[in-house]
């Protein structure tokens, strides 16, 4: 699948181009630091660059008020509609944070440090949109994109975890993006699931698995690889009631992490979302922030293949 590079440290005020525009299913992950004097500052989700474009989605955190608010709203023909507002804004004055938006087919919705904030129904066709910009009082480390996984061709079949094999993935060249086909929700992964994820991991890319826990699950497990090793191991146990999280490393599985209850229910539909942040990955289990697992493996980059192994059917990955 073709991919398009993270804006890495851009100035605001900045604005860039989407590649192949929105589609059902992408993402966008940006990740920054309010600055501690702002008064506020927005991310646009914009039709265009030039003269006075339409905005399908403006996301504006306000600190200048007697409390502090997320407001969201569209621009059409110069006019702006009614605005929706959010409390609290959960974005607070010099602390970094973490803002996706994922479009559905209807809305799209805004995570925010992991936890679902909002929903906002589209006003204008997503399709439109191929900007995002940014300004006002916040620095920004990157903004990065992910495209829904396809199983045409289909993924390769998955393997046991096994120290010694390797597989790499070339990375995407700036200037190799070709418009993504549009999304369409495939019926079912093949379990074991790998796919490569080009262009390794780095803070802001976002890893989103659905499926089905199977009726008499025993477990299953989402592996983040490298060539020679597994970065994360996240691993829910149902005769054990627990989510077991641990690495691979130079052939030796370290501590497990067993804290943080079990979200997962047999014959249950479930959203896994792994962000990567700088220092983490942050786990949430159906809109809901559940774990967090510091890196072990720290070149994030050489972390490029994702495999779902063990008693589940899937129905969505993104990559």
């Amino acid at each position: 699948m073709a991919c398009q590079q993270p804006f890495f440290n851009p100035r605001v005020p900045f604005t860039g181009r989407i590649q192949g525009a929105l589609h059902e299913g992408k993402t966008i992950t940006v990740t920054g630091r309010v600055l501690p004097g702002s008064q506020r500052f927005h991310v646009n989700l914009q039709c265009g660059s030039r003269g006075n474009p339409d905005i399908a989605l403006h996301f504006n955190p306000r600190y200048d008020g007697s409390k502090d608010v997320v407001v969201c709203n569209t621009m059409q023909h110069s006019e702006w509609g009614p605005e929706e507002r959010e409390y609290p804004a959960s974005m607070t004055r010099g602390a970094n944070f973490t803002l996706m938006f994922l479009v559905n087919r209807d809305s799209y919705s805004l995570i925010v440090n992991g936890s679902h904030f909002m929903e906002y129904l589209h006003r204008l066709s997503f399709s439109r949109v191929d900007t995002i910009s940014v300004d006002g009082g916040v620095e920004i480390q990157s903004i990065a994109f992910a495209n829904p996984a396809v199983t045409s061709p289909p993924p390769q079949p998955g393997y046991l975890v096994h120290p010694h094999s390797a597989f790499s993935a070339a990375f995407c060249a700036p200037g190799s993006f070709q418009t993504p086909p549009p999304y369409t929700p495939q019926p079912s992964f093949v379990v074991p699931y790998k796919n490569i994820m080009v262009g390794g991991l780095y803070p802001g890319r976002n890893i989103i698995v659905q499926g089905v826990v199977n009726h008499n699950a025993d477990k299953f497990c989402v592996n983040l690889r490298f060539n020679s090793g597994v970065a994360l191991h996240f691993n829910p146990r149902f005769n054990e009631n627990i989510v077991v999280r641990n690495s691979l490393l130079k052939g030796q599985w370290g501590p497990e992490e067993r804290n943080g209850g079990m979200p997962f229910y047999r014959g249950q539909p479930f959203t896994v979302t792994i962000m990567c942040d700088t220092k983490c990955y942050r786990v949430m289990v159906n809109g809901i922030q559940m774990f967090s697992y510091n890196h072990r493996h720290f070149l994030l980059q050489q972390i490029d293949i994702l495999e779902v192994e063990g008693d589940v059917s899937l129905s969505s990955v993104l990559v």
